[in-house]
């Protein structure tokens, strides 16, 4: 017999093909708060009105929620009844009505960090997609929009700042309390809803947009914060400037509240005129940010200030369409952060982060298209497909149609749908009937999921000396999809003629619409040198057999930077993996490449830096049938000293002299470094005996964080008594600050000693680790599952921690918990025997009782395989 006490709930699928528009709408909300940091009454005044032909109760979701009381147009209502966590009201006949709901919260114990939360004595919220429904009753689905008024009061001392929604339009003191009262005149989603209340000061600025009107700005953080709220502020005024001018959209309100708070599940939330921000993501100076975390800071704010108009103006119809809003506006954040930096470099970060994330989870068990088809949990599709590659199909369709016409298709887009919730196939209609083309068999994008490969050979017709580029294409299968239909693929290509008897090439655009397809390229009395897929311009794999010598010409003078870094990588690539397999014919065609690119890094040393990296463990792993992590490792770590020690008066060169003060964030300044760091790792790999001393002294001479992490991380590898007492000076300065501890957890977790799985168990139990901060766990958890041979250690014990954490948080925090599972998932890549490690660590989570349906839904997929 079964006992089915221990088996999980098997969660509701949700099915896209089954939508159906509200039955109720709901144009205004009044919302009343009495704050409490244990208790917080809610009462809620929902006007509604039927949109169904026939009489339909009034289905209000909730989650945790007990109604304290129901009134109906003033009167006290008792035709109602609970069906689960929802609220069922039975209205009769009326077609309009005003609702009153009274609720009870107590946002101390809410540690899921879902609606109305507390952190370190604030109140704030955090309500997409879901967590409305645990503040109060209400229809909470993106396709009912309200406009908002929001009244809050509380003890003068415990929050002397209540913020929410919109404009602040009246305020009072009633003895130690005090209220305000908000009004947002946009209808918006539940989703969108925002209110936060603490102790806080304010850096404020202001902007005046180019109808002249003036938007006042704040940055709203804890006392001792306030100095490092600059960035950020810069970056908001850039991104509201750079919206104007690229997409013609301006701000609407008078206000923007940005807040920026230490526990947060996710980046940023993008609440309409009140973001809120985790302190990662606007907190930065050069003590203690590195240029990466500058950059993120830029992207971020940029980000979330975009969705004013792609998300919030113009918001998603249901779950189903949510990379309509982030994909579009990550495309909208990559092209900012590219016109504020380097474009190349930008490039390749995005398609760094592309292949690391979103490959792999395309072709894994939780593959999905970026607008899927069912879910059971909606916070487990904030992946990388919907994100990132919802970016990159957006960018194909700019590429087709080019600039001028993709600016008249997305003006249509906002044009026809301001204030609405649209779908996926509206922008793309809007695409179409603006840059005049028919994008039916684009489509497909949306509704595939995996990673296109694409194979591509030269053929020669020996009469003639004619030249045809041969390509066919084919899309994997993936869970519940076994067969797909041919993509259009944009490909950037050019040819270049080494004999220049048939002159240099212009680039063209190639539309793969095919499984096959020829592509003349004219007479050549010799191979050409090919560039495909220039600047990235397709999300897809590129198999095309090239010898070492085409691989480092191209690396060398190609005129797309992008290509000249996919080249030297594509070098590293092929002698990594065949030095896995057994087949390794040296590294000196690598060691050559790497010089000639450090021979240019005056130019652009940010992009020298990215160029001459190696891929990464995981990404050679992708490149394997069966990963073999401890190969890899070592054979990986063989060809950096290779390169570190062949190089070494070219790394040490790049060290000479000082480096560029931390204050100066110029793009020369960032690269060089960038450039830096990557010298130190070289140089500690080739295992030359000054190393360590090297490394330390740079550590301990650094101005700024950049030169003082990357000093840190290659000390973190070794075992140096250099690497200890680093280690311990970087703690000891940084103690106290939450952020920057995050980072000396995360370089203990990336290390690569052989016994970094036994120190993530020894630093979990550190003190001040903890597993209520989502940070944290990330920092430590998080790193680990990234750092490939701990990771997979062949005695499982990496696994196990995952697994660990994983049933320890779920009861906590089941959206963090869920997002650690992915990696137990491509188990079907290793060798049997990890095969069996994982797959026990899965089950073992599943037979939990009272499992989360985050948690349940990604386990269980992974377990399928």
């Amino acid at each position: 017999m079964t006992d089915l006490s221990s088996t999980p709930a098997i969660p509701v699928t949700i099915h896209r093909g089954d939508y159906r528009p509200p039955e109720w709408q709901v144009p205004d909300i009044a919302l009343d708060f009495a704050l409490g940091i244990d208790e917080t009454k809610v009462a809620a005044a929902l006007s509604v009105v039927r949109q169904a032909d026939a009489p339909a109760p009034l289905v209000l979701r909730g989650d945790g929620l007990t109604p304290a009381a129901v009134r109906v147009d003033g009167e006290v209502w008792n035709d109602w009844h609970m069906d689960g966590g929802d609220l069922i009201v039975d209205l009769g006949e009326r077609t309009a009505a005003t609702v009153e709901i009274e609720t009870v919260i107590n946002p101390a114990a809410n540690t899921q960090l879902m609606g109305l939360y507390a952190s370190n004595g604030m109140l704030c919220t955090q309500c997409e997609a879901e967590g409305f429904r645990r503040i109060t009753f209400h229809p909470d689905r993106p396709d009912v929009l309200s406009r908002y008024r929001v009244r809050m009061e509380g003890d003068k001392a415990a929050f002397p700042i209540l913020l929410s929604n919109g404009n602040c339009i009246e305020r009072g003191e009633e003895g130690s309390d005090h209220w305000a009262l908000w009004e947002d005149p946009w209808p918006k989603p539940s989703y969108l809803f925002a209110l936060v209340a603490g102790d806080l000061v304010v850096n404020k600025d202001s902007f005046t947009t180019m109808s002249g009107r003036k938007v006042d700005l704040g940055i709203w953080v804890r006392e001792g914060d306030l100095d490092r709220t600059g960035h950020a502020m810069d970056a908001l005024k850039n991104s509201m400037k750079w919206d104007e001018a690229v997409y013609g959209r301006e701000y609407d309100l008078d206000l923007f509240n940005i807040v920026a708070v230490g526990d947060f599940n996710m980046g940023a939330m993008e609440n309409k005129g009140l973001n809120i921000f985790n302190t990662r993501y606007i907190l930065a100076d050069p003590d203690t940010a590195t240029d990466l975390d500058y950059d993120g800071v830029e992207g971020v704010v940029a980000h979330e200030y975009f969705h004013n108009w792609s998300g919030n103006r113009v918001t998603c119809r249901d779950w189903f369409q949510l990379s309509l809003k982030e994909g579009f506006t990550v495309f909208r954040d990559q092209s900012f952060s590219a016109d504020m930096g380097s474009p190349p470099v930008k490039r390749i970060e995005d398609v760094r982060l592309l292949r690391a994330a979103q490959f792999p989870e395309d072709a894994g068990p939780l593959a999905h298209p970026i607008r899927p088809d069912s879910f059971q949990e909606i916070s487990n599709f904030y992946t990388a497909t919907i994100y990132n590659k919802g970016a990159e199909i957006i960018r194909m369709m700019a590429t087709m149609v080019g600039p001028e016409r993709f600016r008249k298709g997305t003006d249509l887009y906002f044009e026809r749908h301001d204030g609405e919730a649209a779908t996926c196939e509206d922008f793309v209609r809007a695409i179409e009937d603006g840059a005049d083309i028919d994008l039916a068999q684009f489509r497909l994008w949306y509704g595939q999921a995996g990673t296109p490969r694409i194979t591509a050979r030269i053929g020669t017709d020996a009469a003639t000396g004619e030249r045809t580029l041969h390509l066919a294409q084919l899309v994997p299968p993936t869970p519940g999809q076994p067969d797909k239909a041919p993509m259009q693929i944009p490909l950037r290509i050019k040819a270049f003629d080494l004999d220049g008897g048939h002159g240099a090439e212009e680039e063209r655009l190639v539309l793969l619409d095919r499984a096959e397809m020829a592509v003349p390229l004219g007479r050549y009395r010799s191979r050409p040198m090919l560039s495909i897929n220039r600047g990235f311009s397709a999300p897809v794999i590129v198999d095309f057999a090239r010898e070492e010598d085409e691989l480092a010409w191209l690396a060398a003078h190609d005129d797309d930077p992008f290509a000249r870094y996919e080249a030297l990588q594509q070098l590293m690539l092929d002698t990594l993996v065949a030095a896995v397999s057994g087949k390794g014919g040296g590294s000196g065609a690598v060691i050559e490449a790497v010089a000639q690119t450090l021979a240019g890094r005056t130019g652009d040393p940010a992009f020298v830096a990215e160029a001459v990296l190696l891929p990464s463990e995981a990404f050679i792993g992708d490149q394997m049938v069966t990963v073999d992590p401890d190969a890899i490792r070592r054979e990986r770590l063989a060809l950096q000293g290779a390169i570190g020690a062949a190089l070494e008066a070219e790394w040490r060169g790049v060290l000479s002299g000082d480096a560029p003060a931390a204050t100066d964030l110029s793009r020369g300044a960032k690269g060089g470094r960038r450039l830096r760091g990557v010298a130190l790792a070289y140089l500690a790999a080739a295992g030359l005996d000054d190393a360590a001393a090297l490394a330390f002294r740079i550590f301990s001479d650094a101005d700024g964080m950049t030169e003082r992490q990357a000093a840190l991380a290659t000390l973190a590898h070794g075992d140096s008594e250099e690497r200890a007492h680093a280690l311990d000076i970087f703690y000891q300065r940084y103690r106290d600050n939450p952020l920057v501890l995050d980072k000396w957890f995360q370089v203990q977790a990336w290390s690569l000693r052989p016994d970094t799985v036994d120190a993530v168990k020894e630093l979990a139990r550190h003190p001040d680790f903890t597993l209520a901060n989502p940070n944290r766990v990330r920092s430590l958890y998080g790193a680990l599952t990234g750092n490939q041979a701990a990771f997979h250690r062949a005695d499982g014990a990496g696994y196990r921690l995952i697994a660990d954490l994983v049933i320890a948080l779920d009861p906590k925090n089941p959206q963090t918990a869920a997002k650690m599972i992915p990696p137990l998932g491509r188990w079907k890549r290793f060798d049997e025997g990890r095969q069996a490690l994982m797959r026990a660590e899965l089950e073992r989570i599943l037979a939990q009782r009272g499992l989360s349906r985050d948690v349940t839904e990604q386990a269980s997929k992974s377990l399928a395989g």
